[in-house]
């Protein structure tokens, strides 16, 4: 079995999920990551720089949504390492088009739900029931579940209805996951960033940037995955133990209700 804790992170080639993964790294952990083309670019620059900061890595190909696909990752996951101490449920899209909700298809709402809520509710549960049969083997390891949502959690946005849903869903997911686990002493935490500059945002830039000069965050600034990696590696280090079920919203304030 590995020595150092092991972070399996989905979503893991591009945006948050590389900058968590690297930030991991740096903390101690060996990183599994997970995207649905192992073989990217993206995902080939990746190893390198995980191995740089001294951690091993582990490339996993899934596609999230596919839910019968789970069992095998989580298995060449532990026949790797033998262990998994830490989940980033990271891995999220957004509509490939955005339309009103009064012109909203099926197609695009189930792709969206399927990656961003069912998909991740399924492979956090297959792993919570490794990390219960893990406690029981191993005295020194503490298991955490991190649901990394977003802002429209609980802020509208009638042309994205899919995506508000799926991160709502998931924000209570993440509640419910904290109640149940707790008396197995595995945390479950909910990271929630709001506009963070990545590949996802890079198309509705300059309508933010817009709305930014115009007061829309008071920091006045975008987000980026660095933020979002920071909180992450305060959580994994274990600075926020006695906080399972909370909520750590990095948003530049734009959850200030202000008149």
């Amino acid at each position: 079995m590995n020595h150092k804790p092991v972070a399996v992170i989905t979503g893991a080639s591009r945006g948050i999920g590389r900058a968590i993964s690297l930030s991991l790294a740096s903390e101690g952990f060996d990183i599994a990551a997970i995207a649905r083309t192992p073989d990217s670019e993206c995902m080939l620059s990746l190893q390198p720089e995980v191995e740089k900061r001294g951690a091993a890595f582990f490339p996993i190909g899934l596609d999230i949504a596919n839910t019968t696909l789970h069992d095998e990752a989580i298995t060449s996951i532990l026949e790797h390492y033998g262990r998994i101490d830490l989940l980033i449920n990271n891995a999220g899209v957004a509509p490939v088009e955005r339309k009103d909700i009064l012109e909203l298809g099926e197609e695009s709402y189930d792709r969206v739900t399927g990656i961003n809520l069912r998909g991740p509710v399924f492979f956090a549960q297959r792993v919570a029931r490794e990390m219960i049969w893990l406690r029981k083997q191993k005295e020194d390891y503490n298991p955490a579940i991190i649901f990394i949502t977003s802002i429209s959690a609980y802020m509208s946005s009638t042309n994205r209805l899919e995506y508000c849903v799926s991160k709502a869903g998931l924000s209570m997911a993440a509640l419910v996951f904290a109640d149940r686990l707790a008396e197995e002493k595995i945390n479950v935490y909910e990271v929630r960033p709001g506009l963070i500059e990545t590949d996802m945002t890079a198309r509705v830039k300059d309508k933010y940037d817009k709305l930014i000069a115009e007061g829309l965050i008071p920091q006045k600034r975008w987000g980026t995955p660095d933020d979002v990696a920071k909180a992450v590696a305060s959580l994994a280090r274990g600075d926020w133990e006695f906080s399972t079920g909370t909520v750590f919203e990095l948003s530049g304030g734009m959850n200030i209700k202000s008149l």
